[in-house]
């Protein structure tokens, strides 16, 4: 099968193609080597079985990259959105007929003529979105800096943009500049007189402007009156509109003239009306959270308790399939929506099998990218989705609060698992308030999370094929007798309307969706969150000695810390990076656990900090004194050398006599001592006992005789 933004290479000449849209019978492909290509158009069905002959080989888009917006220059992210407004907002309209090479040309000098470009600069752009994957970073410039477009400009006493007509008495008037100073003044009359439950008209606005900032106040019977000033120094209301539509926050001004309720109820906006805007499998893709109504218990021990999981979902709008699942005890939060992204992309097949549900991939085929994804606020709001919307070109919609319409077919079905599991499983929810004597039906919970896991699983997969009530059949299904089952309807939409479905490699979907920190790189190895990593790229290009204190990008799975990776600056792979021996210690634990410790680490460090400098203090008084000790005693020595050099020529001397006396002392006697008795010491000749003992010889005689008998054997005088 092939999908839309797959990239193809040519057995025959190793030509690269891009498949940009896939339109009825048709496939259309670009050349993402050439300077600037334009869509071809082939016949699905002829291309296809040239892709199925191996003619055309899939391979890894040459363009996917994870570029973060902070490694990027100003002028590269102002070019860039530039640009990609240009495509959104005057090309993608007209996508329909520059697909097609009949009117393309006509329809190109449209467009540069309503842009005020030449036709070249609009064919450029359109190259450049479809070779480069069709996604916002597609249109980085190849060059970190160009020319002054899009800088401020430096304003001086002639005034920029369009001169004024003509004035009053028929004068040429120039106006005046809107300086930064006159921004403000227009955000705070906004602040002040529009955002209230006054209804203050625009019109009303702008003279309040002018009355507080740009007239002479004077009294006059004793009333405070103002004049305005020549028309020359004063703003006019078509700039004053123009810089509110650019100030303008619809859902702030709302809600401060109205009120919130009213925002909710008659302004809100709708992104969604379930498959009306869908046309085909992975156009749209609904996902959500919820807390199933269950009580689970521990996996080591049946008779702990561990609370309510957290099941995430995502639903295909159009076929009703459910295309990734998570099932766990992380979240509602990003590391719980992160693990539901994966499991879009896994195959199926083996997800089953871990949880002991044998089934083929052709009873759940689903491994794909959406076009779209319907979220609620918060997981998919802010940094973690930059990714996916840069990298991945997937748009993230987010409802407003209270809006669990706009992604009713996910929450329905949450309705439908949590109602099963009531009927069915041990510890659910029965009451939302339980009555005096009622049986607490968490005592009940029985299935661990992954028995739970597998029950989930049962379902979907009934889900998967059975039929949708009032589902809004086409003709076209209706002729082909297609039952509206959620596998049917997939496998007819992916055939018929081919929809927006995109495969992808796992690994650079973890590698967009995974947090992201900063490591320093030091002599002891790469420093994250105070654990030391290596890698053997670090090794073999002396990153410890070269790059030593450098902050590096690193992505991290806090829920496994004994690994980070190294983004590569292609975007397309990583680096490895392992804990070392100091921090081995930490290898089972999560970021929390990590932080925790070192945590509780400084503040016992802390705590003993004055015990430390009391220690220190101490140990400093006592060597004083030891010292002292010393010298007095050295003082009161009565022999002194009668010379400098007699007393250094007597250092080996005195160092053996030391040497020998230290020997006495520290030598081991493994005979144990009584205290109680004194040994008796018989004389072997006359077998009596002796009262003293015999004097025994000294050990510095004895030292004398071995050497003198040694410097015998040597020849040496004495």
């Amino acid at each position: 099968m092939i999908y839309i933004n797959q990239v193809l290479q040519s057995v025959k000449d190793s030509k690269r193609i891009r498949i940009v849209e896939i339109k009825e019978s048709y496939v259309y492909i670009v050349n993402v080597d050439a300077i600037t290509s334009m869509p071809k158009k082939e016949l699905f069905t002829s291309f296809l079985t040239d892709v199925e002959q191996r003619e055309w080989i899939i391979i890894t888009d040459p363009f996917a990259r994870v570029i973060e917006d902070e490694d990027l220059t100003d002028i590269q992210i102002q070019k860039r959105d530039l640009d990609w407004d240009i495509v959104q907002k005057y090309c993608l309209k007209h996508m329909n007929d520059l697909l097609q090479k009949n009117g393309r040309e006509i329809k190109i000098k449209d467009i540069a003529q309503e842009l005020d470009v030449t036709p070249t600069k609009v064919k450029k752009l359109l190259s450049r979105y479809w070779q480069r994957g069709m996604n916002k970073n597609a249109m980085l410039p190849d060059y970190a800096k160009s020319g002054g477009r899009g800088k401020t400009k430096k304003l001086s006493n002639d005034k920029v943009g369009r001169p004024r007509r003509v004035t009053i008495n028929g004068e040429y008037r120039s106006g005046i500049n809107i300086t930064d100073e006159i921004k403000i003044q227009f955000e705070h009359a906004i602040n002040k007189y529009y955002r209230k439950a006054n209804n203050y008209s625009l019109k009303d606005v702008y003279h309040f402007i002018l009355r507080d900032f740009y007239s002479n106040r004077y009294k006059e019977n004793g009333e405070i009156q103002y004049r305005i000033w020549e028309t020359n120094q004063i703003p006019s209301y078509h700039q004053f509109y123009y810089w509110f539509k650019k100030l303008e926050d619809p859902k702030k001004d709302i809600t401060f003239r109205k009120s919130a309720k009213e925002y909710e109820l008659k302004h809100r906006p709708i992104l969604s009306n379930s498959k009306v805007e869908t046309n085909g499998p992975g156009t749209r893709f609904q996902v959500d959270a919820t807390i199933a109504d269950i009580y689970l218990v521990s996996s080591f021990d049946a008779n702990r308790i561990i609370g309510r999981p957290v099941v995430y979902a995502i639903i295909d709008v159009y076929s009703r399939m459910i295309t990734g699942l998570y099932v766990g005890l992380e979240g509602p939060s990003w590391l719980g929506a992160m693990m539901a992204l994966d499991n879009m992309v896994a195959n199926k097949a083996d997800f089953c099998k871990q949880y002991g549900v044998e089934i083929t991939e052709e009873q759940w085929p689903t491994h794909h990218l959406p076009e779209v994804i319907i979220a609620d606020r918060g997981e998919f709001e802010g940094y973690s989705v930059a990714g996916l919307i840069n990298n991945l070109n997937i748009k993230i919609e987010n409802t407003t609060a209270y809006r669990g319409d706009l992604k009713g077919i996910v929450e329905r079905k949450f309705r439908t698992i949590n109602g099963k599991v009531k009927q069915k499983a041990p510890g659910a929810i029965q009451k939302e308030y339980r009555e005096r004597g009622d049986r607490d039906y968490r005592l009940d919970a029985t299935l661990n999370l992954k028995e739970f896991t597998a029950l989930v699983i049962t379902m979907i997969l009934h889900h998967n094929h059975k039929i949708i009530d009032k589902y809004p059949m086409e003709k076209e299904m209706i002729t082909d007798e297609i039952v509206p089952t959620p596998i049917n309807l997939w496998n007819w939409g992916v055939q018929n309307r081919k929809g927006r479905l995109r495969t992808i490699d796992r690994a650079i979907l973890r590698l967009n969706v995974l947090p992201r920190g900063k490591a320093t790189i030091s002599r002891a190895g790469i420093k994250f969150k105070n654990l030391l990593y290596g890698s053997k790229q670090a090794i073999e290009e002396q990153w410890y000695a070269k790059l030593k204190n450098k902050s590096i990008d690193i992505v991290y799975d806090p829920r496994h810390l004994d690994k980070i990776y190294i983004p590569n600056d292609d975007g397309m792979g990583f680096e490895t990076c392992i804990l070392l021996e100091p921090s081995q210690q930490y290898q089972e634990d999560f970021l929390e656990e990590v932080i925790f410790h070192q945590q509780l680490r400084n503040e016992l460090e802390e705590e003993n900090r004055s015990k430390q400098v009391q220690l220190t203090i101490n140990a400093d008084t006592m060597m004083d004194q030891i010292i002292k000790s010393a010298v007095k005693r050295k003082k009161q020595v009565t022999h002194q050398p009668t010379s400098k050099k007699e007393k250094l020529e007597a250092i080996r001397d005195n160092k053996k006599i030391e040497k020998e006396a230290n020997r006495n002392t520290e030598k081991f006697d493994l005979t144990p001592t009584v205290a109680e008795h004194s040994p008796e010491i018989i004389d072997f000749e006359s077998g009596t006992k002796l009262e003293e003992p015999p004097p025994q010889k000294s050990s510095t005689r004895l030292m004398e005789k071995l050497k003198k008998k040694r410097d015998e054997q040597l020849g040496k005088d004495d």
